[in-house]
């Protein structure tokens, strides 16, 4: 009986600690959006050297299931401009023989977006750049860019 017992307060301590576990890496805090998640800036330019194109490639990994909004926001000194984003969602790896920190037992959401030339102008002169994203079940990051991204950004523009 001794025994059942000492098990089942084990199941329950292991439970509550793998539910604040997960809890805590899907609502953790960060300073800059390149602390929370992966992010990938790049740009082209035509023969003139004027930006052409610019994308915005976004990787999240969470616990939870939500499904990702297919619309982030973009905040330049406070102006929002709302683009629409390719998501995906890629269900964890469950394989104990080559686990990685990132994708063993979590989601991978990924953001996809084109940036309008009208923005790219907007962002060379920016003082501030934040990025906005969300999930289906109301959780919604809003981070802003730190000094090293935001100056890559503009270099690449």
């Amino acid at each position: 009986m001794k025994k059942i017992l000492g098990f089942g307060i084990f199941l329950i301590l292991f439970g509550i600690f793998g539910l604040s576990y997960t809890y805590t890496i899907d609502h953790r805090s960060a300073a800059d959006l390149s602390s929370y998640c992966d992010i990938d800036f790049q740009s082209s330019v035509d023969q003139r050297g004027k930006p052409d194109d610019a994308t915005l490639s976004i990787i999240d990994y969470r616990y939870a299931s939500a499904q990702p909004d297919p619309v982030v926001t973009i905040v330049v000194d406070g102006t929002d401009w709302k683009l629409p984003a390719a998501v995906r969602q890629t269900a964890p790896a469950y394989d104990f023989h080559q686990p990685t920190v990132n994708t063993a037992f979590k989601n991978t959401n990924k953001f996809f977006l084109h940036l309008p030339l009208d923005l790219l102008g907007k962002i060379v002169q920016a003082g501030e750049v934040r990025v906005r994203f969300g999930y289906d079940n109301g959780t919604v990051i809003d981070l802003p860019l730190n000094e090293a991204d935001l100056l890559y950004w503009k270099n690449q523009l």
